[in-house]
């Protein structure tokens, strides 16, 4: 979900307490913020042109032993990746050229782009899109292409799922103009999962009325514990997982793996879970 940044004051200088996730943070583990977050009446970025800051872009630089160049030019750049987001545990701190980050702004954490740099985010799976300020550098943590604000996270849809499938592109304004576009920022909303309480049916049970769309992996008191067995499977599978965490009326947090649209690939997910250390998923139907 979250990953770890470098703090760069004056570009030739890396912060180990932010890289390591220790030190001078008081969270040690990174989380969202409590409550619903709103974001639909957030401004949405205006790109224009502005030149590189002075801290965070030193090139090249250097995380655990490992070298990074930074980009000349931001100009033409488009990729698609994983995407992750960083939250509480930063919020309030420097970012590597020097800002303070907020977790309820558009803004962005990238390894090898200028700072800053406006981008234009895509998630693929939803299409919805979002403009973000790259102020910051990481993600360091495993093939994530860039690290989101929570923000930014939330107006993606894929701030409880914590990664998402992205398409990025540069968006850089020659100087004196400033970018406009009237579909910059679109949003298709997604049906979600209902809230409907989920039917609890034996791996071999036969019930012909009910179609089984998810799997549940256990049933907490405690929405941290609910949250820890998610953060587990996003550890194991990253990207290739559908997993949420969904309070029932009972006061329970479910965790739920799905929607299965066919039995086989229900079927298939049972046993990779199985085979991964998490017990027997129950199958069960998401009713209206």
């Amino acid at each position: 979900m979250s990953t770890r940044h470098v703090l760069g004051h004056d570009g030739s200088n890396i912060d180990l307490d932010k890289a390591s996730g220790g030190g001078r943070y008081s969270i040690l583990q990174d989380h969202a913020p409590s409550g619903d977050v709103k974001v639909d009446h957030l401004p949405d970025l205006v790109p224009k042109w502005e030149p590189k800051s002075r801290g965070g872009n030193k090139n090249p630089y250097e995380v655990w032993g490992k070298k990074y160049w930074v980009m000349d030019s931001a100009k033409g750049y488009t990729a698609e990746g994983t995407a992750s987001w960083y939250g509480k545990k930063f919020h309030g701190h420097k970012t590597s050229n020097g800002e303070i980050y907020d977790m309820y702004a558009f803004s962005a954490a990238h390894k090898s782009l200028p700072l800053p740099t406006f981008l234009k985010v895509t998630n693929l799976d939803n299409d919805r899109s979002v403009i973000v300020r790259v102020n910051d550098r990481g993600p360091f943590h495993g093939n994530r292409l860039i690290d989101l604000s929570y923000a930014a996270a939330v107006r993606l849809d894929y701030h409880k799922k914590g990664l998402a499938r992205v398409r990025i592109e540069a968006i850089t304004p020659a100087k004196g103009e400033t970018y406009t576009s009237a579909d910059a920022v679109k949003e298709t909303p997604q049906a979600l999962p209902n809230k409907a309480s989920a039917v609890s049916k034996g791996a071999d049970a036969s019930t012909p009325d009910l179609v089984f769309t998810h799997l549940q992996l256990g049933a907490f008191s405690s929405e941290a514990s609910a949250e820890k067995l998610k953060q587990r499977l996003f550890e194991t599978f990253d990207t290739s997982v559908r997993v949420e965490v969904n309070k029932q009326g009972d006061g329970l947090y479910k965790v739920l793996v799905g929607p299965y649209k066919e039995i086989n690939e229900l079927q298939q997910w049972q046993g990779k879970l199985q085979e991964n250390g998490f017990g027997s998923p129950v199958r069960v139907a998401l009713v209206p």
